[in-house]
């Protein structure tokens, strides 16, 4: 699909959506939306690998029919049903009886049928407890049919989602669909959610062109990033994943092949929610990701509390974005937890270092985190700077980059991204101060692509990726930073105008020549002054 292609097509769903939700909040309703999405990708895939399987038993249907060829099917095979269900899951990975296929649903929103609701209630149970191998349990938990936002009687919401139901299937049919299509669309409309939620968009998305400096960093060469991209990353994590975009980001950046196993973790349940969905739209396998709903600062996910070496979970890759200076408690239990252990707790006022320690900890020796950061922990004092000291001296830290104010939307002030590692080639700290490059927006500012940028300039996001893999300088950009300048000349502070202003150097002043010229404007005025007054004194004028 092209981007304009994507574009249209999502233009097309947000329209849907604006028309649609009438009184609905916009958060409440990309709920529905979107597992409408999510249904009808599911359906689609499993419908086209039926017909491949099933090949001239497929059934035909006469034009009037309006069952679905695989319902057809099921009636008149009802033995087979359970063979050709078990073959289906060895290839799919989830079976959907033919009652819940989107065309089914549709089917009935279209003729308004008054059992429509209590069809998607049973459709909806039956894809979290029986579609997957793998148990899906909550996946719709946040989709309440008999809200009342939808209709304050049950025939009104019936009809409210055959509406909803009806314009989605039309709109859609007006595109080519390939593998895709449906997940681009879904990214593109939790991006425009995103942007009509405002500060609370923080919870579940990372701006694309953000995401995507993490994910080409993590995935270069951890020891030599000018070697090039990684072949294959074995294990992936991140540990705020929110609707999972980012992680998709770095599986983009390698090919579907390119992931071993993806590993994300998320507090919020609708988030948790939309994370699950988002992978399998993008035709991730259930066996090939886990999303964990836990808190991550307790981390209550048994899988990251192996204390044998030999089992612990170590990722080549983990990036995050984790809500920035976020007030936690911590006690004593805390503070012996192995992932603080070493390092010390981070203030009860900003845990950003909590969040970047439990991600360094799963991190492996062989691998590359970014983290995108409040500036405040390159600089604030107390308990971070014995964090930061100690991750300096490690030689943990591989680089800082600065990023322009208001990329957010959850924030409008300027954030950093620390690289870090745990064996790193470089004995210096490289800063880059991106701060001014960036083109401004109405509402959010924006990171450009090569591509998008006047002929013959290289793109934001591409300049500051080639920076890091090459390691540069430039002036008033980039620079490296040796470990003895950081330590004696400014304490462990990493604030990055320390190491690379934008000021403009102003231009030095020759004070001597600068005199010589007011003598000389002064002989010339002087003169001036006598020739006017002879012109004066000739008309017998007082002169001046």
């Amino acid at each position: 699909m092209t981007k304009e292609q994507l574009n249209q097509l999502g233009k097309t769903l947000w329209d849907i959506a604006d028309d649609l939700r009438g009184a609905m909040n916009a958060d409440d309703f990309r709920d529905y939306m979107l597992s409408f999405l999510f249904l009808r990708y599911l359906s689609d895939n499993y419908e086209a690998a039926a017909k491949k399987e099933l090949g001239s038993d497929y059934p035909t249907l006469k034009t009037d029919d309006r069952r679905t060829p695989l319902a057809v099917w099921y009636t008149d095979n009802t033995d087979d049903v359970p063979a050709f269900e078990q073959q289906l899951r060895r290839k799919m990975h989830y079976v959907i009886h033919p009652d819940y296929l989107w065309s089914s649903i549709y089917e009935k929103a279209r003729t308004q049928d008054v059992e429509l609701l209590q069809m998607l209630e049973r459709g909806f149970k039956y894809i979290e407890n029986e579609s997957f191998a793998s148990t899906f349990q909550g996946l719709f938990s946040e989709i309440n049919l008999n809200s009342e936002k939808l209709g304050r009687t049950p025939k009104a919401r019936n009809d409210k989602l055959c509406t909803i139901i009806s314009k989605i299937a039309e709109k859609i049919a007006e595109f080519s669909t390939d593998s895709d299509m449906l997940g681009d669309a879904y990214e593109y409309l939790i991006g425009e959610f995103a942007a009509g939620s405002g500060k609370k968009a923080g919870e579940f998305y990372t701006p694309q062109s953000v995401s995507t400096i993490l994910s080409r960093i993590v995935t270069l060469d951890s020891q030599d990033p000018a070697l090039g991209k990684k072949k294959k990353l074995n294990r992936v994590l991140d540990f705020a994943c929110g609707s999972g975009s980012l992680l998709l980001n770095v599986r983009k950046q390698l090919g579907p092949h390119g992931v071993g196993m993806i590993y994300g973790q998320e507090k919020n349940i609708t988030t948790f929610n939309l994370a699950r969905m988002n992978m399998l739209l993008h035709g991730m396998k259930d066996t090939e990701f886990q999303i964990h709903h836990g808190d991550t600062l307790e981390n209550d996910w048994d899988l990251l509390n192996e204390l044998n070496p030999a089992k612990k979970l170590l990722c080549d890759a983990v990036v995050a974005n984790p809500p920035f200076s976020y007030r936690w408690e911590h006690n004593d239990r805390l503070a012996e937890d192995f992932r603080f252990k070493s390092y010390g707790l981070a203030p009860k006022s900003a845990a950003d270092f909590a969040f970047l320690l439990h991600g360094f900890h799963f991190l492996s020796d062989e691998g590359t985190m970014a983290i995108i950061l409040p500036h405040g922990v390159l600089f604030r004092g107390g308990a971070e700077a014995r964090i930061r000291t100690k991750l300096l001296k490690d030689g943990h830290i591989d680089t800082v980059i600065g990023l322009p104010a208001n990329l957010f939307f959850s924030t409008g002030i300027p954030v950093c991204i620390l690289v870090l590692k745990k064996c790193k080639k470089f004995d210096d700290v490289l800063f880059i101060n991106a701060s001014n490059y960036f083109e401004k927006g109405k509402r959010q500012n924006r990171l450009l692509k090569t591509d998008e940028m006047p002929e013959g300039q290289i793109g934001h996001i591409e300049k500051i990726i080639d920076t890091y893999q090459y390691r540069k300088e430039e002036t008033r950009y980039a620079r490296r930073v040796s470990m003895k300048e950081i330590e004696e000349k400014n304490d462990f502070n990493l604030n990055i105008s320390r190491y690379v202003s934008t000021a403009e150097t102003e231009a030095e002043i020759d004070l001597a020549e600068v005199n010589k010229n007011l003598q000389d404007i002064n002989l010339r005025v002087a003169e001036a002054a006598k020739l006017h007054n002879s012109f004066l004194q000739q008309l017998k004028l007082p002169p001046v």
